[in-house]
């Protein structure tokens, strides 16, 4: 693979939510559907059960929350992924800045039940600085949520940001079925699985499917294509440049925790979000096809056995082993 088929293919972003709405959790089916891990740890993981691999440090264990930023990567199809952990609570923020300028774009996890809180309004207003194109994951449509046409409208007050559904769920809490994907025409409903299984779902085709009686009643059928219809009627069709400018946000629904809604977030980050691209430096821009090294370091490790620094390659080529000046 050239440079060029690397960079393309490459995305780095991070994820930004208020405490609690589920990011570490999504970071961990992340990595279970790209294959870094075979079993996703939890967050308040008790006895013999697996912790999530971002939150590492003592404190994050003990607490259930993340005090510092992680950067993983993995692979899913024929794309690589630079994947960046924050910190939600407010009082390690200064951490997320910081990660959040050595980033292409940025997946907003919000709780279904809350729409948007406090610290994820403070940072998508740092993802808006930077014009950062933002994905949207709404989380925990398993559990008792606001109407749906409800989030979407906080959003767009709230956020003054368009928005553009890629998925609709069916129904809410006990009664959630799964999601309308409206950019394939097609339906996903969830099936009961271990959370550790990267389940993909019964697909059917698109709403006339004739095996959609066999899995939802008629009521449910009728009531989802009108929600579908009155969707595509009020919401502005996807545009792809006005995401990258940073002024549409798709929107995806899904629960992390039952790993549903994972394979959609990651098919959207892989067709939408931006590859490296030219980086305003002091003097000039940088463009990411450049031969010499070049790189922003957001981050030092100082607390580590060895001091860790943390970069963002902004052009060139870095081997293990390698020094860099």
């Amino acid at each position: 693979m050239t440079l060029e088929e690397e960079i393309s293919n490459r995305r780095t972003f991070a994820i930004i939510s208020h405490p609690d709405a589920g990011k570490t959790t999504l970071t961990e089916k992340l990595l279970l559907f790209g294959g870094a891990i075979q079993l996703a740890g939890e967050v308040k993981a008790r006895g013999e059960r697996r912790r999530a691999r971002s939150d590492w440090m003592k404190v994050e264990q003990e607490r259930g929350i993340s005090v510092a930023s992680s950067v993983m990567t993995y692979s899913w199809q024929d794309s690589t992924f630079n994947l960046l952990d924050t910190p939600g609570h407010e009082d390690f923020s200064e951490d997320t800045y910081r990660v959040l300028t050595a980033v292409d774009s940025a997946v907003m996890v919000l709780d279904a039940a809350k729409g948007i809180e406090a610290q994820t309004y403070k940072l998508f207003e740092v993802c808006r600085l930077r014009d950062m194109p933002v994905v949207t994951f709404i989380n925990k449509m398993d559990r008792e949520a606001l109407d749906a046409f409800d989030l979407l409208d906080e959003i767009e007050q709230k956020l003054a940001l368009d928005v553009t559904p890629a998925t609709w769920p069916i129904g809410m809490g006990r009664d959630f079925k799964g999601c309308y994907d409206l950019i394939n025409d097609r339906l996903i409903l969830m099936q009961a699985a271990d959370k550790n299984i990267r389940s993909e779902g019964i697909a059917l085709e698109g709403l006339d499917d004739p095996r959609l009686s066999e899995y939802l009643p008629q009521d449910r059928v009728d009531s989802l294509r009108e929600q579908v219809e009155m969707v595509r009627g009020l919401c502005k069709p996807f545009d792809r440049q006005a995401y990258l400018e940073g002024h549409l946000t798709p929107v995806f629904f899904g629960s992390a925790f039952n790993s549903f809604g994972v394979r959609d977030l990651l098919s959207g980050l892989r067709d939408f979000a931006p590859s490296p691209g030219a980086q305003a430096a002091v003097e000039r821009q940088v463009d990411s096809k450049e031969p010499k090294l070049s790189g922003f370091v957001f981050k030092i490790q100082a607390n580590m056995d060895r001091n860790t620094a943390i970069v963002w390659p902004l052009c060139g080529l870095f081997r293990g082993g390698s020094n860099a000046v």
